[in-house]
């Protein structure tokens, strides 16, 4: 069985740090793409970045470019996100994704295996 595994969230005042961790299990990721998403209280979920399946390529977006830096160790197959400078507005549960496909997508549409999602919140 396919799972993937968040973990590192938890509560943070504004301008703080966290690194969100995503270990799959039951198959390698190694030659996949892998994202991050995130969904606040009565907001859709939304993209925040992605990797491919090497590391070469990634995509942010917007709202936490320069601040958020996605990275991956296939031997461990895990994915992490270290989010700096948070802000209040970056308070949702954050999920880990990853998809068929070798190249990086925003489309959380894209994305089959999901993880259970961990929760950042950050306050002012």
């Amino acid at each position: 069985q396919v799972q993937l595994v968040e973990s590192g969230g938890g509560l943070v005042q504004a301008g703080g740090s966290l690194r969100l961790s995503c270990t799959a299990s039951g198959r390698t990721f190694s030659n996949n793409a892998m994202g991050w998403f995130r969904q606040a209280p009565g907001k859709e979920r939304e993209f925040v970045a992605a990797i491919s399946w090497s590391g070469g390529s990634t995509r942010y977006a917007d709202s936490v470019k320069g601040r958020f830096t996605i990275s991956r160790d296939n031997a461990k197959n895990t994915v992490y996100l270290q989010t700096n400078s948070l802000k209040p507005e970056d308070t949702a549960v954050y999920y880990c994704a990853a998809r068929s496909g070798a190249v990086v997508v925003t489309s959380h549409s894209a994305y089959g295996y999901w993880g259970q999602g961990t929760q950042v919140t950050v306050s002012s």
